[in-house]
């Protein structure tokens, strides 16, 4: 599980670091416009949540305060909050249209796969094992989810997404848009079943780091001097981290699995 926290811990220093310079919150992932543009204490509000990222991400890259590092959870939670108000406001300009509630939805998920992934660092941590069984199922279910409705907004909103795919890339970005939705779906019902679990996970997190790589990278070249740009390539990290960590926290699982299933053997 080490090298998804790392990722997942450096990610979330970044953004922090990001929010601080910006002194603002990244309106691509940490949407609190969505409650309004006058906000009492909004600058306030991003120092604290700034400087909590910063010492949560520090904390969990170290063992003994990884469990401390782990409370990131919260805090993505709140961030996940941000979107709701948009279930009402996306509609209202946008249209009464399932791609539209399904593209909130996916908003509302790329914070909960982080917020599960802390929260299997933080039941790791207290347990001193791979995580329990409740936790590992919960997350199991964010996942999931959350990866079926990332496909299913991709399948939805083609358009609107193939503007992310790079013009040098053959076939069209229509056509990537839908592999990549097709993709998220099977890596979903995959986790959602256990059937190839660990290796939809890491598929999982090797797709949205080649996105990085292949679309968000790039971006900060073309955009240096904006804090959606950075912030969404340090999300992005995060959640590659946090797919790594369920994958990991899978096959730790069913390792523990068969060595019972081998010791009960053992003593018949």
């Amino acid at each position: 599980m080490r090298l998804g926290v790392y990722v997942y811990g450096l990610a979330t220093v970044v953004a922090g670091i990001l929010d601080l310079v910006w002194a603002d919150f990244d309106a691509s992932h940490q949407p609190i416009q969505a409650f309004g543009d006058h906000i009492p204490g909004r600058e306030l509000f991003v120092y604290i949540t700034a400087v909590w990222m910063i010492a949560g991400g520090a904390a969990i890259l170290w063992r003994r305060t990884a469990k401390t590092g782990a409370a990131l959870a919260v805090i993505y939670f709140i961030f996940a909050i941000f979107w709701f108000p948009r279930f009402y406001t996306a509609p209202h300009f946008l249209g009464v249209r399932p791609a539209v509630y399904i593209g909130v939805l996916g908003g509302v998920g790329t914070q909960l796969i982080v917020v599960a992934a802390g929260a299997l660092v933080y039941a790791s941590m207290a347990t001193h094992s791979s995580s329990s069984p409740r936790t590992i199922l919960i997350a199991r279910w964010i996942f999931g989810l959350c990866s079926v409705d990332f496909g299913l907004a991709h399948l939805t909103g083609v358009k609107d997404n193939a503007i992310y795919v790079p013009k040098w890339m053959p076939l069209g970005g229509d056509f990537w848009t839908i592999v990549t939705g097709i993709c998220f779906v099977l890596a979903g019902l995959a986790i959602l079943s256990g059937i190839l679990d660990v290796l939809a996970s890491r598929l999982l997190a090797l797709m949205l780091l080649v996105f990085s790589v292949v679309t968000l990278v790039p971006k900060l070249f073309a955009f240096p001097h904006r804090h959606d740009v950075w912030g969404g390539n340090a999300y992005n990290l995060a959640a590659v981290g946090a797919a790594w960590i369920l994958a990991e926290s899978l096959a730790s699982r069913d390792a523990a699995l068969r060595h019972d299933a081998r010791a009960r053997l053992a003593h018949v």
